[in-house]
C-alpha cells in the first residue's frame, strides 16, 4: 500500500513550505531559519518510518540514485511534494493576504545563486544519504536533527544568493507566493538536482559495499 507513502510526503512538504512562508512573508527574520530546519526536523521523524521522509524532489531523485527507491515511487513521490507545496501557498497566501509579495522578493537569474542552491542542495542530500540510508548508521536516532539543521546552517550561509530553497517543490511554493519569480525556477531545478545526483554519485564511490 503506497498510498499511506504519498500521503506522508504531502503532509511534510506542505508543512515545510507553510512555514517557510509564514516565517518569511510574516516576518520572522533570521529566526525562519531556524523554524525552516526545525520543522523539516519533526516532519522526518514523524514520517520517516513512513515515507523515508523526502520532503524534497531532489532527495528523492538522490534516494532514486543510491538505489533505495523505484522510479514510479520517485515520480509518485515528486508529485505529491509539489502538490503539498502548492496547498501550501495558498494556505499561506490566505493568512498573510494583506501581506504578500506585489512583485517577486528575490528575483535573480545569476550564476551565483545556482551555485549557491547547487552546495546548498548537495549538503542536504549528502547529509541524508549518509544519516538516513547508510548501513553504519541504521537505526540511528539523530537523523532528523542532522537533516534539519543542515537545512538551517545553509539558509544562514547562502540564502541571500539564492533564497535558499534546495528543493524545487519549496521553489515552486515559493513562486506561487512571489517569493521567486517563474522566470527564475530553472536556477532551483538546475541547481537542486544537479546537487543531489553529485551527492548520489559521492556517495556510491565513498560507500561501494553499501547496496
Amino acid at each position: 500500500m503506497h498510498m499511506k507513502k504519498y500521503i506522508t510526503e504531502f503532509i511534510g512538504t506542505f508543512f515545510l513550505v507553510l512555514v517557510v512562508g509564514l516565517t518569511v512573508i510574516g516576518g520572522a527574520g533570521a529566526v525562519a531559519a531556524v523554524a525552516i530546519g526545525a520543522t523539516l526536523m519533526v516532519m522526518i521523524y514523524a514520517g520517516g518510518h513512513i515515507s523515508g521522509g523526502h520532503y524534497n524532489p531532489a532527495v528523492t531523485l538522490a534516494v532514486l540514485i543510491r538505489g533505495r527507491i523505484k522510479i514510479l515511487d520517485a515520480i509518485s513521490y515528486m508529485i505529491v511534494q509539489v502538490a503539498g507545496a502548492i496547498v501550501a501557498a495558498f494556505v499561506v497566501k490566505y493568512f498573510l493576504e494583506d501581506k504578500m509579495p506585489i512583485e517577486a522578493v528575490f528575483n535573480s537569474n545569476s550564476t551565483k545563486a545556482v551555485i549557491a542552491e547547487f552546495i546548498g542542495t548537495f549538503a542536504l542530500t549528502y547529509v541524508v544519504l549518509n544519516v538516513a540510508t547508510a548501513k553504519a548508521n541504521t537505526g540511528n536516532s539523530y537523523f532528523g536533527l542532522a537533516i534539519g539543521f543542515t537545512v538551517a546552517a545553509m539558509v544562514y550561509a547562502l540564502g541571500s544568493f539564492s533564497g535558499g530553497a534546495f528543493n524545487p517543490a519549496v521553489a515552486v511554493g515559493a513562486s506561487f507566493m512571489k517569493l521567486a519569480t517563474w522566470v527564475d525556477i530553472w536556477i532551483y531545478l538546475a541547481g537542486c538536482f544537479g546537487g543531489a545526483i553529485l551527492a548520489a554519485l559521492i556517495f556510491k564511490m565513498n560507500n561501494p559495499d553499501d547496496k
